[in-house]
């Protein structure tokens, strides 16, 4: 399988601490623009979602970030390489501890722009399923020939 014909998307949700617009989370918001420009710089980044999620997640519950990658490598540097690592270390200040799965990853082909709905699907199947070609995270990665 030419895997040049697929992209990496992902999904990852926070459930919040304290409201948005709280001093609590001043920190975290004032560096969203700024780490959002560092993803998309990235030559492995494809596309992020920028469109309202209020639809499947409570907005003064959660934070929703979907993005497509090029690869698993790409993604996987850009969360532990970049200035992404230094904020997520404070993310215990931010959000809650999470029991059911926060992030899934699944395979698209090239040129597809994931839906909310199935990225909810995806996570929903994680957490019923546990990882597999559909549905997985960096702690157990499958290739698309797997999905």
């Amino acid at each position: 399988m030419n895997t040049a014909n697929y992209h990496l998307a992902q999904l990852n949700i926070a459930e919040l601490l304290y409201p948005i617009d709280s001093p609590q989370l001043g920190e975290f918001v004032a560096n969203i623009d700024r780490i959002n420009q560092i993803a998309e710089s990235d030559p492995g980044f494809v596309w992020r979602l920028l469109e309202d999620t209020d639809q499947f997640f409570d907005p003064d519950m959660y934070l929703v970030n979907m993005s497509v990658w090029r690869s698993v490598e790409a993604l996987k540097a850009f969360t532990y390489k970049s200035s992404h690592v230094d904020i997520m270390r404070k993310r215990k200040s931010w959000f809650k501890h999470m029991k059911s799965n926060h992030m899934v990853m699944w395979w698209i082909p090239a040129g597809h722009i994931p839906s909310l709905e199935e990225a909810k699907a995806k996570l929903e199947y994680l957490d019923k399923n546990g990882p597999s070609g559909d549905a997985f995270t960096f702690r157990e990665i499958f290739t698309p020939d797997q999905s």
